[in-house]
């Protein structure tokens, strides 16, 4: 049996590093151990932890830029500022494990506790690594994976599959069919402008054919009000929202969804049996979202267009299509039970515990 542990979960940054930490952090605080979550100080965080019973540490840092300039150079000092703070806090703490989530909010705590003689574990969401996992792998002594693919970017002796750490609201998720075909459009927890306005002008488009569907659109911020004004004006009955917490409700009545090709929301869709179209982002960082949706769609329960080949005429020929054809998306929606690992912060707490304890 493995004793109380004294655990850093280094998660800082945006809702798709926070999210899973916070999802694992759970995790290990339910068995026993004594868990520290340490963020980014960035006002973003606040809410995403609401309701985190447990000391939390921030740690400021920022990101790279791209190319060489004077604001490069002052995020390097920032990191080295960053990495001198989180060595003075693990000296005073003495943390069994480090668990970082990935992002530059990772490396000050990450550094530190290799240089602090701590075991490190990272976790890669996506099917490739992003810059910051890919630099601090050297010092991780074992790296959680949530598709296969990325295990070939790692020395093969520290990867481990463990699957993506999602809260366990979604992990019972059953479909609640209606009478009209409801879909789903998301674009992540920022919303995406490009699915915000293609999918209306299709759906409105088929609403004037005659086709009777429901929509629940997450907008973003930004866009929600404009979306549900486009809606309401064409007379398509639509739930919009800036951001919902009630996913495991939203993802229950959905037939199908349109959305981007993040780790969290790929995972989400598979382990609730949302068939859906994914539309990766065409500048997201070393091309992660169109691996991740090739993979999905490699599974058969997904499907996979780039955002510039997202024409009005297609998406309504492709919707049209698959209202008009349900077996397809039942097949589409078997192919995905099963086809993900359901209980990933439960998985990557245990390779935590392993790795303190080795």
């Amino acid at each position: 049996m493995v004793g109380v542990m004294k655990i850093c979960v280094a998660c800082g940054g945006t809702g798709g590093h926070i999210f899973p930490g916070l999802a694992t952090a759970c995790e290990l605080q339910s068995r026993g151990h004594a868990v520290t979550l340490w963020l980014a100080g960035r006002d973003v965080e606040a809410a995403s932890v609401d309701g985190w019973d447990g000391e939390i540490i921030s740690i400021r840092a920022a990101g790279f830029p791209s190319g060489l300039s004077l604001r490069a150079v002052g995020t390097v000092f920032r990191l080295c500022g960053a990495v001198f703070v989180s060595c003075r806090n693990m000296r005073r703490a003495r943390p069994d494990v480090v668990l970082a989530m990935g992002s530059y909010a990772s490396v000050g705590p990450v550094i530190a506790g290799w240089l602090c003689g701590i075991p490190i574990v990272l976790h890669e969401a996506n099917a490739v690594p992003g810059r910051a996992i890919s630099f601090l792998s050297r010092f991780a002594t074992r790296i959680g994976i949530t598709f296969e693919s990325a295990a070939d970017h790692f020395d093969g002796a520290k990867a481990c599959r463990t699957g993506f750490p999602l809260r366990k609201a979604l992990s019972h998720v059953e479909h609640v069919p209606s009478d009209a075909f409801h879909l789903l459009v998301m674009g992540g927890s920022q919303g995406a402008h490009a699915l915000n306005v293609a999918v209306p002008q299709a759906i409105e488009r088929l609403c004037s054919e005659g086709i009777s569907l429901r929509v629940t659109h997450l907008a973003g911020l930004r866009d929600a009000d404009a979306v549900e004004k486009r809606y309401q004006e064409s007379g398509v009955a639509a739930e919009v929202h800036a951001f919902t917490s009630d996913m495991a409700t939203i993802y229950a009545a959905a037939d199908f969804a349109i959305a981007r090709a993040g780790a969290a929301t790929c995972t989400e869709l598979a382990i609730c049996g949302v068939p859906a179209l994914l539309v990766p982002h065409p500048t997201a960082a070393r091309n992660h979202q169109m691996l991740n949706a090739m993979a999905m769609a490699d599974i058969g329960g997904m499907a996979v267009q780039p955002q510039q080949d997202l024409t009005l005429d297609w998406l309504v020929g492709y919707l049209k299509e698959l209202i008009e054809t349900p077996d397809v998306i039942s097949a589409m929606r078997s192919k995905l039970r099963g086809s993900t690992i359901e209980d990933g912060a439960v998985q990557l707490a245990n390779c935590v515990e392993a790795t303190a304890a080795a």
